[in-house]
């Protein structure tokens, strides 16, 4: 018999691992829905609250579930749902927040709406290089997602929650994949949303979108995004009666989602996520005034719209809710650095101004948000940024609203997860999770390798 050689226990590791991955099911295609700002104790703690969710309570015990996410800085949309598709923090897959910084606000409020802006691999890149189908409707930073075959991204240009401009119908068109898909579905469906209908209104033209996407091409992976429990949410607070009626309505439409992926695959396992939770809000702090009065910042009258406009800045807030990062025009300027690092300790010793802590770049560093930012100002709950130019740095807030974007380790920002479907296990508590899990999480379940994300896979299997 020949002896056995250096390179046999390679040639065995190798066989015993085809032997593994032959005798694998085959993976489950997902569905991953994103339900912007739902906490999860909407879910857990809905008879308590009289919520009927029945489809988002079965999933308590048909699947595995957490008790709590905890997210990014900032725990805000676009940054947040960018890391829900990479497994990795702000700082390095490159959406920082919401808006793109805009010193002298000449950009429009544009925000980071262009996949291309994505600096590391996505789901979706991870599920088509595979092989699989993909699709998305909504979902925050698509445009041009070149690795989705079927997309309908979130973008606007005028066309905002209730304002409508007809010609962002048509933009949208445009911005779809493949050409033509948007007119074909609208001669059955019924005329898409103009722009971004952040009301139920829009969420249920998502829907039925997505259930004909589904029923037409049956993606191994699909993304979607409904937000309107977000808008109701901001507009009355969470747990509000107009919140909770929401969501009531968004459970009747996931349900329906559910069924029609599991129609196109009965081994479908559905995922259904939250980018971040939600507060109550008491009062409105505008950093720009003080910066403004310590001539961090210079103002000018704006004829044409008779209020203030940027017209030079040092240092400046860039605003993500509950937190603003303050960045410095030439971050090597020690002078400037100065007077901002003294300018902030007097705001932060009153404890009116609503200002929790200040953070210094070595501290900002290890939390993966803002890399470049020269400080960190984080609010106390409740404090919420504001951008004006002028009149008071702190208000009160009329009426009953809802904020986020505060520290992660604060519990009201924790997002939530749920998972169902074939072997998927039943009933089990995940605990408190890290929002960087999920992507490779959901990598494990459709079979795809992400080697991009550096968190551990939950244990969903029975």
């Amino acid at each position: 018999m020949r002896p056995m050689t250096r390179f046999a226990p390679k040639l065995l590791l190798a066989l015993l691992l085809t032997l593994g991955f032959a005798q694998r099911s085959p993976a489950a295609s997902v569905l991953m829905i994103s339900v912007d700002g739902m906490k999860p104790e909407y879910v857990l703690e809905a008879e308590r609250r009289q919520l009927r969710l029945p489809f988002l309570r079965s999933l308590l015990a048909e699947g595995c579930y957490a008790e709590g996410v905890v997210g990014v800085w900032p725990t805000i949309t676009y940054p947040s749902h960018t890391t829900l598709l990479t497994g990795l923090a702000p700082a390095a897959h490159g959406i920082l927040a919401n808006l793109q910084f805009d010193p002298e606000r000449q950009f429009a409020d544009a925000w980071y709406w262009y996949a291309p802006q994505i600096r590391v691999p996505t789901l979706w890149h991870s599920a088509r290089a595979a092989g699989l189908v993909t699709a998305s409707i909504g979902w925050p930073v698509s445009v041009d997602a070149a690795d989705v075959d079927y997309l309908i991204p979130e973008f606007w240009r005028t066309s905002l929650g209730t304002a409508e401009d007809p010609s962002d119908r048509l933009l949208i068109g445009a911005l779809s994949r493949p050409g033509g898909m948007l007119a074909q579905l609208e001669s059955t469906q019924g005329p898409y949303m103009m722009g971004n209908d952040t009301r139920l209104a829009g969420d249920a033209i998502k829907t039925r979108y997505a259930i004909a996407i589904l029923e037409r091409h049956r993606p191994g992976f699909m993304t979607l995004h409904l937000s309107s429990l977000d808008e109701a949410e901001h507009e009355h607070g969470p747990f509000s009666d107009a919140a909770n009626a929401t969501l009531e309505s968004i459970d009747t439409m996931l349900g329906a989602l559910a069924n029609a992926a599991r129609a196109a695959d009965p081994a479908a396992v559905i995922v259904v996520v939250s980018d971040h939770g939600f507060a109550p809000l008491t009062h409105k702090l505008s950093l720009f005034v003080p910066f403004i009065a310590a001539g961090l910042i210079q103002i000018a009258p704006d004829a044409a719209t008779q209020t203030a406009r940027i017209t030079a800045w040092r240092a400046e807030p860039w605003l993500a809710g509950g937190m603003a990062a303050i960045m410095l025009k030439d971050p090597a300027d020690r002078a400037t650095l100065g007077e901002v690092a003294d300018l902030l300790r007097r705001l932060q010793a009153d404890p009116s101004n609503g200002i929790a802590a200040v953070l210094d770049r070595a501290q900002i560093a290890p939390l993966g948000g803002f890399p470049d930012a020269s400080f960190l100002v984080e609010f106390k709950p409740g404090f919420y940024a504001g951008g004006e130019l002028t009149g008071a740095m702190v208000s009160e807030l009329p009426g009953s609203h809802g904020g986020h974007g505060f520290a992660p380790s604060f519990p009201e920002m924790r997002a939530a997860f749920f998972a169902a479907g074939r072997g998927i296990a039943q009933h089990r508590d995940l605990g408190v999770i890290d929002m960087r899990s999920i992507a490779p999480t959901v990598a494990s379940v459709l079979g795809v390798p992400m080697p991009s994300a550096t968190a551990a896979p939950l244990a969903l299997g029975p």
